[in-house]
């Protein structure tokens, strides 16, 4: 095995299955049919990293955006109670047209919960850590194309634009397709971290800083540089369509510099272990990178356990 064979198998691993992605595929699209024939909903549109196409494996969410008419809802966009009427409102639309009991469409979900933004839709046990969600988020469209969306836990509606990011991975994959899988290994990496980085820190990263490079190993090596380097210099990570901020404001960023830093000197060895055709040691080191999903090296001869010699016995002489 060599390190591009290394990196196939890896790219199959953080790759979700075809069945997997064509069942959230369904759900998603479930609730697009259903919700669009509500008499508030202009549209429903598929946001998220489905939507992106940088989901990993497992899938355990996608995102919809559920856009209302503004005449039909006129104290919405407004600061106080207007931010929970709204997710309110979605939950039970929610429950009425998917309720597992008594859906007029489907029974398909067993909980609606209103949080800070969207409404998380449980198709699975709720109980179930791994459960299945569709995270449903009431907006209104304003003219330049952005929406205004809920933000429950401040009483206030803030400007969101998932179209940005979604057009700006969909070009950076039209140009380059090995974009959306490194992406899914970066998301892979940061949830094998000991602090929590979100996916889309990660994600948004890779659009500024991952090169388009024919070597996986050599551009996943320069983003880790670049990455370190930018988080080094107290750069934080912002959304690209300049509206809601920074990404995670809670990323302790002293450790991300030191896992990032950690990877990236990592890397730089791999890569000089390739250039001295010892691909043994470059899947070591990018295992020690990715961790134990990434493929083991095949003990070679030259990497055996060496052979003991033999034991002296002390035998009588003469």
């Amino acid at each position: 095995m060599n390190v591009t064979d290394a990196f196939d198998d890896y790219q199959n691993t953080v790759n979700a299955a075809p069945a997997a992605v064509k069942e959230s595929r369904r759900r998603r699209d479930l609730f697009k049919s259903a919700l669009t024939d509500c008499d508030d909903v202009n549209r429903v549109k598929p946001s998220g990293s489905l939507a992106r196409g940088t989901h990993k494996s497992p899938i355990h969410d996608v995102d919809l955006i559920i856009e209302y008419g503004a005449a039909d809802h006129p104290d919405w966009g407004k600061d106080g109670d207007s931010a929970a009427d709204a997710l309110d409102h979605t939950s039970a639309l929610v429950n009425q047209t998917l309720g597992a009991t008594s859906g007029t469409h489907a029974y398909e979900v067993r909980l609606a919960s209103p949080r800070n933004h969207a409404v998380k839709c449980f198709l699975d046990d709720p109980d179930d850590e791994d459960a299945f969600t569709v995270d449903a988020m009431p907006a209104l469209r304003q003219p330049d194309g952005t929406y205004l969306v809920p933000e429950k836990n401040n009483r206030t509606w803030i400007l969101t634009n998932p179209q940005y990011l979604i057009d700006q991975v969909a070009d950076r994959h039209a140009a380059w397709n090995k974009f959306a899988g490194l992406v899914r290994m970066l998301k892979a990496w940061a949830a094998d971290q000991d602090t929590k980085i979100k996916s889309l820190v990660m994600e948004i990263l890779a659009l500024e800083l991952l090169p388009e490079r024919p070597n996986r190993p050599e551009a996943l090596k320069e983003f880790f540089v670049r990455a370190a380097y930018k988080i080094e210099n107290g750069e934080r990570v912002i959304d690209p369509a300049d509206l809601c901020g920074e990404i995670q404001p809670d990323l302790d960023y002293d450790a991300l510099e030191k896992a990032l830093r950690t990877a990236a000197d990592k890397a730089t060895a791999a890569i000089d272990a390739v250039n001295h055709n010892d691909h043994h040691r470059a899947i070591h080191l990018w295992g020690e990178i990715f961790g134990d999903t990434f493929p083991k090296a095949p003990i070679s001869p030259a990497y055996a356990a060496p052979v003991a010699p033999r034991p002296v016995k002390d035998s009588p002489q003469g």
